[in-house]
């Protein structure tokens, strides 16, 4: 599972070979949430409160970069890194 970013000891990854709908995997210590990229929300899982707010404002903020990486991954399997949150 390629890492497309890393801000604040979380970690951003992404499968090539994932299932609908489109998301997003983030790690924080031992704490793991997938994200819906779409509806900016996490869909399983549980990352700690403050942590959580800094992965939604990033993905608020490169939802297209998340969209092309999820369309790319399915398609010819390639996945780009995103800038991190500053």
């Amino acid at each position: 599972m390629p890492t497309i970013s890393i801000f604040y000891g979380i970690k951003i990854l992404m499968f090539f070979d994932e299932h609908n709908p489109p998301h997003f995997h983030a790690q924080y210590a031992e704490f793991h949430a997938i994200i819906l990229i779409n509806e900016n929300c996490v869909l399983e899982g549980y990352l700690p409160s403050r942590q959580l707010k800094l992965v939604l404002a990033w993905a608020e903020i490169h939802k297209d970069e998340l969209l092309n990486n999820w369309l790319s991954a399915q398609s010819i399997g390639k996945i780009k890194k995103i800038a991190p949150l500053k």
